[in-house]
């Protein structure tokens, strides 16, 4: 299967501190794709990388055949879209959710925007009712729904998912997640996606990447991790200290 996002000995630095150590990662179109570590392993610092908001020191990213540069031009985003850990955060507080929608259409120059307002809505499960309430009229579930409503609008084929449900309660974060998979199957979309809860990433991911101080520390599928299948103390420790992970490592 063809690499929809692959990663090459990347490097990020920030003030001399290197928050990514020569990083390099395959994702196969379709895939569902996860990193895991601890906070400060340089999960989230991956993810804005490959979106053009961290400086990138060293190596390649490539996209869907596409070696791309230091820029982001607009093609590169109607591909690829970031979906963030804080859904409050990321929207608009004086925007109304129509606002927000029609936003990157306008930028992109889609003419076919009433229907696609509809079917971003109608696929998170809002309906075109919520369209002209505001963030803080919404509930975190509700939000989180819209940004991934933007982030569809676009159809692109990849999306970086930065702790998508982590601000969210826990029966929420379910129905956050199965929507997630439901998009990824029918649109066939390729995910790339960060977490802590290890939980959510073997529900998630077919195959993930281990995260230490900016370096990759394992590759595994998610059965072996949820079998402990792993080779390095530092994956058995974060397996000892996850919660639905507690059998004797």
């Amino acid at each position: 299967m063809n690499a929809a996002l692959s990663v090459d000995g990347l490097e990020v630095i920030f003030d001399r501190f290197r928050a990514l150590k020569g990083v390099s990662l395959e994702v196969r179109s379709g895939e569902s794709y996860g990193l895991v570590g601890e906070s400060g392993s340089g999960k989230s610092t991956l993810l804005r990388a490959i979106a053009g908001l961290a400086p990138v020191a060293s190596g390649s990213i490539t996209v869907n055949g596409k070696n791309l540069g230091k820029g982001r031009d607009k093609a590169f985003y109607r591909e690829v879209q970031m979906v963030f850990q804080d859904p409050y955060g990321s929207l608009h507080p004086r925007q109304t959710v129509d606002r927000l929608l029609q936003e990157p259409l306008a930028i992109h120059g889609f003419a076919d925007g009433e229907k696609r307002i509809a079917r971003a809505l109608d696929e998170v499960g809002l309906g075109t009712g919520f369209r002209f309430r505001y963030a803080h009229q919404l509930s975190g579930g509700q939000r989180q729904r819209v940004a991934i409503a933007r982030a569809l609008i676009l159809e692109p084929s990849i999306l970086l998912l930065d702790e998508p449900t982590s601000a969210l309660d826990a029966s929420v974060q379910a129905e956050v997640l199965n929507l997630l998979e439901e998009v990824r199957r029918r649109r066939k979309l390729t995910f790339l996606m960060v977490s802590h809860d290890l939980a959510i990433i073997t529900h998630m991911c077919e195959r993930l990447m281990v995260m230490q101080s900016g370096e990759a520390v394992e590759n595994l599928t998610a059965s072996q991790l949820v079998g402990h299948r792993v080779t390095k103390d530092y994956t058995r420790n974060l397996l000892r200290a996850s919660e639905g992970f507690v059998r004797t490592v």
